[in-house]
């Protein structure tokens, strides 16, 4: 079979993508939009490129931010190899396309004082309504179970039970894992839910479907205004840092954590650790056998 040109080869790729691969809508578009500029790059002759021909990229790319470059790259990855796996090509110059080194970046998190302003705010909203019931509702899962967003704003109405102390859910890639359910969230939950009309699908219901994550971060924003925190320094995603955050530092085991986030790396959960320094030093000084033992002049 012969190498089509860029074009074709691309809309092949991305068809194998969305059929074989189940991609998601906004995946596709990013695909597309990559190994099209990846194409425009090498002069339509991306299809057809050796090794050396790849390495251009990393230097027509230069000024991109490490992570922007590192998508790239794996676009292009993914690409050849499709290729080589449909026979159009026999060899993959992209297998030692280097992707940059850069550094995990570390989790923006909240204070324990800051979540306690947070949870004072959503006390005083339940107690004005059913805005208020799903407003405590939500952050009650975000802070205590860790949710995702996305995971949190589709959740079906029946996925936490009354008494049942954690939730089965699906997160990324649809990889099912098992979430807490704390005796607080699922009261908050058991709240917001009576008020929901009979045969609702979702928990957290918005027209014909669910609440979006859009809507959901602006209602976390608003609530860090009214808390007296920066809007910009919360988002859901913080509320989920801070769930893991303050786990750690209450001696929960890194495993454990890493199941709970659903992280399929555990070095993804390494990242939280960084909180546990002050801590562990505090630990040391106050708890070690020769922390009190005078020394020597």
């Amino acid at each position: 079979m012969s190498l089509p040109g860029d074009h074709r080869a691309i809309a092949l790729f991305l068809d194998m993508m969305a059929a074989e691969r189940g991609a998601a809508a906004n995946t596709i578009t990013a695909y597309s939009r990559d190994l099209s500029q990846a194409s425009e790059a090498l002069s339509g002759g991306l299809a057809a490129s050796d090794a050396r021909t790849l390495e251009r990229l990393i230097h027509e790319w230069r000024d991109l931010a490490a992570t922007s470059l590192a998508r790239k790259l794996s676009a292009v990855r993914r690409f050849f190899a499709f290729l080589v796996s449909e026979g159009l090509r026999a060899d993959n110059p992209a297998g030692d396309l280097a992707s940059p080194a850069k550094g995990r970046p570390l989790p923006k998190t909240l204070s324990r004082e800051e979540v306690d302003r947070i949870f004072a705010v959503v006390e005083e909203e339940a107690a004005s309504g059913p805005a208020g019931l799903r407003l405590k509702a939500l952050i009650e899962l975000l802070y205590g179970s860790g949710l995702r967003a996305t995971e949190l704003v589709s959740l079906p109405r029946a996925a936490i039970k009354p008494g049942t102390p954690y939730a089965v859910l699906k997160g990324k890639g649809d990889k099912e894992r098992m979430v807490p359910v704390s005796s607080r969230a699922g009261e908050a939950v058991a709240a917001w839910a009576a008020t929901l009309t009979p045969g609702e699908k979702y928990l957290f219901p918005s027209g014909n479907t669910h609440m979006s994550r859009v809507r959901l971060f602006q209602i976390v924003k608003t609530l860090a205004a009214a808390a007296g925190i920066s809007p910009l320094r919360v988002s859901p995603h913080v509320l989920r840092h801070a769930f893991a955050t303050h786990l750690l530092e209450g001696g929960a085991d890194l495993r454990a954590l890493q199941s709970m986030l659903g992280h399929a790396d555990i070095a993804t959960t390494q990242i939280y650790t960084h909180v546990q320094s002050a801590h562990l030093v505090e630990l040391v000084n106050r708890a070690h056998p020769l922390a009190d033992r005078p020394q020597d002049d």
